[in-house]
């Protein structure tokens, strides 16, 4: 069976600005001038890995290794600077929260909004509606606008609804680790839910502990790099071990 996510000898390069000023004005000044210093970054390097579908997979590294990088170019929104990613299922990215929302807009409108970014027929939304609003326990402030929301209340909405619509691979960026206790308990459940009814999941977590336990396959990252990528026992432990010498 052909891998649902391919990851081919992909590089994300960004062209950044090394000369500091301490203000805009003195930027376009140095910028008129030509004086600008810039050099090219590599997030990631000749990064190569394959997702089985239904697989959970998680990845580990430390802040600055590339994990959000490649999860944004395996969603899409990053076109790598070199390689390819191919994909075979419909993907329902949670990497920056309300980050498809239209914050002047109601709840209940960008639950609409969110869905059809992520491809859905209105009809399928409108009959999933009731249980995505009963799910992010927003009761009536689902009709008021998302400049209004709290971040957790974001957050209850956009994981209800990327969760709720049952994608085929689903991409989650440190998204349990928001909100209260009640509903990080309630979130993983849902995740648990989705990962035994056959959902690809990639997940990127700061909590070696919730990567052991949710995920049966492990990449580990380091300065835009490869490490490691096998099984998540051997793969944590292997972390495990650098991180505490």
């Amino acid at each position: 069976m052909d891998p649902i996510i391919r990851v081919s000898h992909v590089d994300m390069k960004f062209h950044m600005n090394m000369t500091r000023t301490n203000s805009l004005k003195e930027w376009f000044v140095q910028k008129a001038r030509g004086k600008l210093r810039y050099e090219d970054f590599y997030a990631l390097k000749d990064v190569s890995l394959e997702v089985e579908r239904g697989e959970v997979v998680g990845i580990v590294g430390q802040n600055g290794s590339g994990k959000s990088t490649l999860l944004k170019v395996i969603s899409g929104i990053y076109k790598p600077s070199a390689g390819e990613v191919v994909s075979a299922g419909r993907i329902a990215p949670m990497l920056e929260l309300g980050s498809g929302f239209d914050y002047e807009l109601s709840g209940e409108e960008n639950v609409f909004l969110n869905g059809a970014i992520l491809g859905f027929e209105e009809s399928f939304l409108k009959a999933k509606y009731q249980e995505i609003l009963e799910f992010s326990e927003l009761g009536d402030f689902i009709h008021q606008p998302i400049k209004t929301y709290s971040s957790g209340m974001v957050m209850r909405l956009a994981f209800s609804v990327a969760t709720l619509i049952e994608p085929e691979i689903l991409i989650v960026d440190e998204i349990l680790a928001v909100g209260d206790q009640h509903f990080q308990k309630k979130s993983l459940d849902r995740m648990m839910q989705l990962m035994s009814s056959g959902t690809t999941v990639l997940l990127v977590s700061h909590s070696i502990e919730q990567i052991r336990q949710l995920s049966t396959h492990c990449i580990w990252l380091d300065h835009g790099h490869v490490m490691m990528d096998g099984p998540t026992k051997d793969v944590c432990d292997a972390y495990d071990t650098y991180m505490n010498t």
